[in-house]
């Protein structure tokens, strides 16, 4: 070997050991910035990281699981998915029919919505539904949004209207007719608990301090939902919300002609929204109390020849004004609005308590759910929604209210002319009721 050869030799050795030395001088960067980043999020989390999990492998499981379920007891599907087996499949075929939702490679519609279901009728996390139904936790949230999509897109269809008839439950009562008869429904606002983040949950704080949204809600005598208006904070009174409701741009709340709501003492007395007497006691006849209608012969005779005999939900005592017998009544009508409120949170769980959405899918889910309840209601009639471990969850009035000065807030601005002449029709009212049940 020749010199030159020598000192090529030579050369290519020391590059060699140079690019060697640059490998292991960048492994001990990746490995010095690798720590720094552990450190960091160490500090950040608390110590609490936990490294992901690899990820679950897709499988058919789920499609097993829901199929099987489906055919087996029905009561028990019910308690669990909050609707029968066959209404569960009916809505499905809705579901792909209105909104164009298909089935994935591995995951049909039906486990998508018993996904849904399980979630807000359990107030269930996803950590239980994806061990349900042997899923990923990406793949629950994937399946819980394209359904809370879905239900979105047909939940206005599902709102009821107003068919302009005397309802059955006024037309069939001398106690409501004729005074009743252009009623179509009651208005109220209910708190649902929310989860808000920020600078803004002190507006979200309610009179009883705990942070929520308030609802506002119109039903009809049949428990059916007219009007959902989800979304405002819970320091915002009823009245500003109804307010909204009727000058909005869209979803906007409309009153059929010649037809009113019954509304309490929150809001001013309207020719639209006919409120009780203000400070006047009242006792709020339902069945013996209870908040709920007959259900057996025997009940019905009890009810209507205790209304003959003026027993006021044992108070002991008959009306003793015209503005009490009003009231009485009023709120005896009036009362629907707590019984869907009651039937409502007792089917979807997931309103008992804040969920951990996003505060618009929070308001998103109130509409979604009421139109899931209309068409429940109106597909199974005689399921009110009363599930085990849910006792008195039509009854949330109470028997026995005394409408006080404080308790009405700011009311909806109004013509006075308007107010007045709402007062006028309300007192001839009173006064006919009290002429007739006085003869």
């Amino acid at each position: 070997m020749d010199r030159n050869d020598h000192e090529e030799e030579e050369d290519t050795r020391v590059h060699e050991d140079d690019d060697f030395d640059v490998d292991i001088s960048i492994m001990v960067v990746m490995m010095t910035v690798g720590a720094q980043i552990h450190n960091t999020r160490q500090q950040l989390t608390g110590g609490d990281y936990i490294e992901r999990p690899i990820r679950r492998p897709v499988t058919q499981l789920g499609e097993e699981y829901i199929q099987k379920v489906l055919k087996d007891d029905p009561e028990d599907f019910r308690v669990l998915y909050r609707m029968i087996p066959d209404m569960f499949l009916k809505l499905s075929r809705i579901i792909r029919d209105k909104t164009g939702l298909q089935n994935t490679k591995k995951i049909s519609v039906e486990e998508m919505l018993a996904v849904f279901m399980l979630t807000v009728g359990q107030n269930a996390r996803y950590g239980y539904v994806k061990n349900t139904f042997q899923r990923s936790k990406f793949a629950v949230s994937t399946s819980f949004n394209k359904i809370l999509k879905a239900l979105l897109i047909i939940a206005p269809s599902q709102m009821v209207k107003p068919d302009g008839l005397v309802p059955l439950k006024i037309r069939e009562s001398t106690r409501f007719y004729p005074y009743f008869k252009n009623c179509v429904g009651a208005i109220d606002g209910t708190h649902i608990p929310a989860t808000v983040v920020g600078r803004e949950v002190a507006s979200y704080r309610n009179r009883k301090g705990t942070i929520s949204q308030n609802v506002l809600a119109v039903c009809n005598f049949d428990l059916e939902f007219i009007y959902i208006l989800s979304g405002w904070e819970g320091s915002a009174h009823d009245s500003r919300v109804l307010s909204d409701a009727l000058t909005r741009g869209t979803n906007k709340f409309q009153v059929p002609n010649g037809k009113f709501y019954l509304v309490d003492s929150g809001f001013a007395n309207r020719l639209s929204f006919l409120a009780p007497f203000r400070g006047v006691k009242y006792h709020l006849q339902e069945f013996a109390g209870q908040g709920r209608d007959p259900e057996t012969p025997y009940e019905l005779f009890n009810l209507r020849h205790a209304s003959l005999r003026n027993e006021f939900a044992g108070q002991g005592r008959d009306p003793e004004t015209p503005y009490e017998l009003f009231n009485l009544r009023h709120a005896s009508l009036r009362n629907v609005i707590e019984r869907i409120f009651g039937i409502f949170k007792s089917r979807f769980a997931i309103f008992k308590t804040a969920s951990p959405f996003s505060y618009k899918k929070q308001a998103g889910l109130v509409l979604a759910c009421a139109g899931l309840h209309n068409f429940l209601r109106r597909e199974c009639r005689s399921d009110e929604g009363v599930f085990p471990n849910e006792n008195n969850a039509v009854n949330n009035g109470n028997n026995s209210v005394n409408i006080d000065e404080s308790e009405r807030e700011e009311p909806l601005e109004t013509q006075e002319q308007d107010r007045e002449n709402a007062n006028n029709w309300r007192q001839s009212m009173a006064e006919d009721m009290w002429k007739d049940a006085t003869i």
